[in-house]
């Protein structure tokens, strides 16, 4: 159904569209006989005011939408923070929603633009399609985060996740690990991110001269500390022998490393663990737990970069920037020169 603009109010009552944006603002030099002309108009057609009528000086909101699947995750908490602070230094606020990683919720964040609540959006996508992403793209100052791929005309943000695994699993590998397993993917369908991940674990383990053996894919049922701990557990119990995990992310390294005192395996003597994110609760478990660190920073400042560029109007093929990562060394894997023999 089309939305109804200013324009259309205008037209069905008669007057300029500067009249009508008088009256959505309240303005006061309006005669009532005008603005009760207006109000009319209004209710017939099922106008609804937006922000973007409330700022005709500019033709913006100085609102920026932020939609992550679960803010429940400590690495998006972290993210949304970042952006917070980069958006106030750059004249913006932040609307933060949680999308469930949803069709429906990640539409309702882009309908918030078409309403004009926001000027641009950040998305970070799980649901919907290339192509219903460029559409809305080729419409709505939008820019994408993760690992989704990335949509003709649709600027994304990114780190290489395929090179961080390997990097991990070079940095087992050089601690005398040889028997390294893959924590924490999904159990039925893998998700873009798990899948460049498991590529770059392969690929590490293939670079080390260590074999790609399936039984070391570890999935967990839920995607959280303690579906991971169960499934790790589980496998354990089963048989399975590891001496270092590489974890999907900073939730299954948790599960992993209890997981493993359960069963009174030693982390890092038994079982060297790296996680994802560096996210800050990894920095006060014991041990604490080394991670793949996204370099947030410059993915929220290069971020806001593309997306404030695409509502100044620029018109250009989609562009991907890729950030930069490190491996954040703690105790639960720590540095081939401090492992053990």
């Amino acid at each position: 159904m089309k939305r109804v603009t200013l324009q259309d109010v205008a037209t069905h009552a008669g007057v300029s569209m500067k009249t009508v944006s008088n009256v959505v603002r309240d303005y006061q030099h309006v005669s009532p006989a005008m603005r009760e002309r207006v109000r009319i108009a209004i209710d017939e057609l099922g106008y609804r005011p937006n922000l973007r009528g409330r700022s005709l000086a500019t033709g913006r909101s100085s609102m920026l939408a932020l939609a992550f699947p679960d803010l429940r995750w400590p690495y998006f908490a972290e993210l949304a923070h970042l952006f917070a602070r980069v958006c106030a230094e750059r004249g913006y606020r932040l609307l933060l929603e949680e999308t469930g990683g949803t069709r429906e919720g990640e539409l309702a964040v882009l309908r918030d633009r078409d309403a004009g609540i926001v000027d641009g959006i950040v998305l970070h996508p799980q649901a919907l399609s290339a192509g219903e992403l460029t559409e809305h793209g080729e419409e709505t100052p939008m820019v994408l985060l993760g690992e989704a791929p990335q949509p003709p005309g649709v600027d994304q943000v990114a780190i290489d996740n395929v090179a961080a695994a390997g990097e991990a699993v070079a940095h087992l590998a050089r601690s005398g690990r040889r028997r390294i397993a893959f924590l924490g993917h999904e159990t039925e369908e893998l998700s873009h991110t798990s899948r460049l991940r498991i590529e770059g674990y392969r690929r590490g383990l293939e670079r080390a001269g260590l074999p790609v053996d399936d039984e070391l894919l570890v999935p967990r049922p839920a995607g959280d500390a303690l579906g991971a701990e169960e499934a790790l557990g589980a496998a354990l119990d089963r048989g399975l022998r590891v001496d270092a995990l590489l974890c999907r992310d900073d939730h299954a390294a948790i599960g992993a490393v209890r997981a493993l005192h359960l069963r009174g395996l030693d982390v890092p003597g038994d079982v060297a663990v790296v996680g994802w994110d560096a996210t800050v609760l990894t920095a006060s478990t014991t041990p604490s737990i080394t991670s793949i660190a996204p370099d947030t920073a410059a993915l929220a400042a290069r971020t806001l970069d593309l997306l404030l560029e695409r509502i100044e109007g620029l018109d250009s093929p989609g562009r991907l920037v890729t950030v930069g990562h490190d491996l954040l060394v703690r105790e639960s894997a720590p540095d081939p020169d401090d492992a053990r023999p």
